[in-house]
């Protein structure tokens, strides 16, 4: 059962324009204050080393049918053509208060907002081994919540993770009914996505509450599909632990810092993509994640709906999240052993190396170089991959131009990088 509680499922999917993520065959075995000779052959290393990954207790709450799948590249496409009208489409944040609500009972607002909160299962291809034959198997499972309904549409959102290469996606509704839904649209690196089934199918809505007026202490309940569909509408209460944590985690499209919502209500397995709801019945959060570990109790994570919003509006209106794109993978310097760090300078520690360029992308039209090691953009200091990606994503656009400060031969330089537009989530 320990294999449930992988991070992100150890998913190997990659969009048409990302570097697969192979494993780091580096082990430090170097006095980091020594300078051995460098090794000619480092550079057919750098093919095959990663950005990292992070501690195995941390978790996201989806089911896994399976101890160790492998994801089918590529995922479903949205038609965007249907979704240009967004202002009407579009998710929106009512004022709320979670003070208390003294006039209607915790039961009351479990009861009305669990006919929004749905079952999923992700079905995938599978191959025999022995006969060749192919079949769909159920790959795993979540929760979501239906928040829309515009025209003949429906839309629900959930974690990207519950339904990351999935061939074909289940919906399990309030009265039992199960039926087809389509992806509109998924993020892997906010892990965040959309669906959408027929209105007839959607009785009741959940609105999005205001996040930013959470504080530590207020009271909130967990709706989702714990452990699977046998346990679905499961309600936990509990209270707001913190906000604005940020957790580093290992998505298939990188590294990424989550801003989260800590809560003590109880979050596990099959949870992922359900509603975290204050005491007005706002969807509050979207639940995406745990820790798992052995004596730790009461540490669920999830995204705050100020930040859910804005990224299911896009998915919505696009089918995809765009964010400017350099076109490198990078490996922090923190996992190179010092015999490849040889020429830089002893004051830089920090940073990330450049182990590929893509062949006319912004980086290699601005010269970047296998080997280089970037530690600043437009002077914001990059200890990590991770760093910068977030600073690219957060300040920068398709188009703009971003200055890297990079060491090349142990030699500072300043690049200038003018960006794509990425249709995937990658450097």
């Amino acid at each position: 059962m320990s294999d449930l509680y992988k991070p992100f499922d150890e998913q190997t999917t990659h969009s048409q324009n990302e570097e697969p993520i192979k494993p780091n065959p580096f082990e430090q075995t170097e006095n980091p204050k020594q300078k051995p000779r460098k090794s000619a052959g480092f550079k057919s290393f750098l093919s095959m080393i990663t950005a990292g990954v992070m501690g195995s207790a941390l978790t996201l709450g989806a089911v896994t049918y399976k101890d160790s799948f492998d994801f089918l590249k590529g995922k479903p496409n949205a038609d965007t053509n249907e979704y240009l009208n967004a202002d009407e489409l579009a998710a929106s944040i009512v004022p709320t208060s979670n003070a208390g609500n003294t006039t209607v009972s915790l039961a009351d607002i479990a009861e009305d907002a669990s006919k929004a909160i749905v079952g999923i299962v992700n079905y995938q291809n599978q191959s025999n081994p022995f006969s060749g034959a192919q079949g769909t198997v159920q790959s795993g499972s979540g929760s979501g919540v239906i928040f829309k309904v515009d025209g003949n549409n429906a839309f629900i959102v959930t974690n990207n993770h519950v339904i990351e290469g999935a061939t074909e996606v289940e919906i399990s509704l309030y009265n039992g009914e199960k039926v087809k839904a389509e992806v509109v649209g998924a993020d892997a690196l906010t892990d965040l996505a959309v669906l959408k089934i027929d209105e007839k199918y959607a009785t009741h809505t959940l609105e999005f509450g205001d996040s930013s007026g959470l504080r530590p202490g207020d009271q909130v309940m967990a709706i989702g599909n714990p452990l699977g569909l046998d346990l679905s509408r499961t309600v936990t209460q509990g209270i707001v632990s913190a906000i604005d944590r940020e957790i580093a985690v290992e998505t298939s499209a990188g590294e990424w810092e989550l801003s989260v919502i800590q809560t003590d209500a109880a979050i596990n397995p099959g949870n992922s993509g359900g509603a975290l709801i204050n005491t007005s019945g706002h969807v509050i959060g979207i639940n995406s994640l745990k820790i798992s570990d052995n004596g730790v109790e009461g540490l669920g994570f999830a995204i705050p709906s100020n930040d859910v919003v804005p990224i299911i509006n896009e998915l919505i209106e696009n089918g995809k999240v765009e964010r400017p794109y350099l076109g490198v993978s990078l490996t922090d310097l923190q996992e190179i052993p010092s015999v490849y760090l040889q020429s830089l300078p002893e004051n830089v520690t920090d940073g990330t190396m450049v182990s590929y360029v893509e062949p006319n992308s912004a980086a290699a039209k601005a010269g970047l170089k296998q080997m280089d090691v970037i530690v600043a953009i437009d002077h914001d200091v990059v200890d990590n991959s991770s760093d910068l990606r977030k600073y690219m994503y957060s300040h920068l656009s398709e188009g703009d131009t971003a200055t890297l400060k990079v060491y090349r031969e142990g030699k500072e330089i300043e690049v200038d990088v003018n960006l794509d537009q990425s249709n995937s989530n990658t450097n």
